[in-house]
This record gives structure tokens, sequence and C-alpha cells, in this order.
């Protein structure tokens, strides 16, 4: 049964995916396929979803997704989204040698794991983000994928609970 409290079920698979779509770095595959579970009793059901759709999709799919995301601290063209979260998590204002070791981590990150170093980075200093960067540096290939998946939700649930907040709704 579609109520006003769940106006996600009663839009279209174009305006879900226009609401839905930019979660997930460049990659609106994720709300496409979650629009076909539709009805969602809240948005928490459809996180968790998204989060089992992504889950089982295949390592290059995963791998793709993950792709998708921007180096950190980077001064490539990026999503509102992770502007938003670079800038709050003062990125975009780092010093040289912060940018240094952050533009000097990522490049290794990137050869080591052949994707990009992914941090919710929301909350978090430029120096935990590096400190983290670092720490991370030392995994194994299999554990690093993983978790950058987990960081990958974390992120997605945050991008999700400020929209719902844009919307007066909680996840």
């Amino acid at each position: 049964m579609i109520s006003v409290e769940q106006p996600w079920n009663a839009w279209t698979k174009e305006e879900f995916i226009q609401h839905f779509g930019g979660l997930y770095e460049h990659s609106a595959w994720v709300a496409e396929q979650v629009w076909e579970y539709k009805p969602f009793a809240s948005l928490q059901e459809m996180l968790d979803r998204m989060n089992e759709v992504v889950l089982s999709s295949g390592r290059d799919k995963q791998l793709e997704l993950l792709r998708q995301h921007p180096d950190l601290g980077s001064r490539i063209q990026m999503s509102e989204h992770s502007q938003s979260e670079q800038a709050g998590a003062g990125l975009t204002d780092l010093s040289a040698d912060q940018y240094e070791r952050l533009s000097r981590g990522n490049s290794e990150y990137t050869a080591t794991y052949s994707f990009p170093f992914i941090l919710a980075v929301k909350g978090k200093t430029a120096d935990q983000i590096l400190a983290a960067l670092e720490a991370r540096l030392g995994q194994p290939e299999e554990e690093e994928f993983v978790t950058a998946l987990q960081q990958v939700q974390i992120i997605v649930g945050l991008r999700l609970r400020e929209w719902a907040s844009r919307h007066g709704m909680t996840v």
C-alpha cells in the first residue's frame, strides 16, 4: 500500500533514479535495479536493498563501482555529494604537506589495489583521513576490497540521511 509517508513508492522509475541515482558515485544502476523491488516500507528498507544489490552484483561490477569514486583531496571535477563531503572534511584547504602526502598516498593506494582510497569523510579531519589512508595501505587486497565496499555503504547511508532530512523524513 502506498502512503503519503512513502512517496518514493509512487514515483516512476525515472523519478526514483532522479532522487536516488546519485547516492552511489556515478552509479545510478544501483537505484535502477532497486526500483524493481518496490514498494519499500521505509528508507532503511530501501537502503538495505541497495546494499544487497551491490553485494550480489559480482566482483567486476563492484570494482567498477569503487572506481567511480574520485581520489580524496583531488582537484578534479566530481559529484556535488563528493565536493560537499570533501570540503566538509577540510580536503579543499589542505596544507602543501598534507596535499603532497594525500596525493602520494592516493597514487600508492590505487597502484596497490586498482581502485581509489574510499573513506566516509564526514566528521573527520584531514589528519584523520591521512592516518586512515596510511593505515589501510598495508591491508591484504581482499580485506581492503571489502573495507572499501563497506565505506561506500556508509557514504550512501549518510547521503540518504541527508536527503531524508532535506525532505522532512528519517531513515
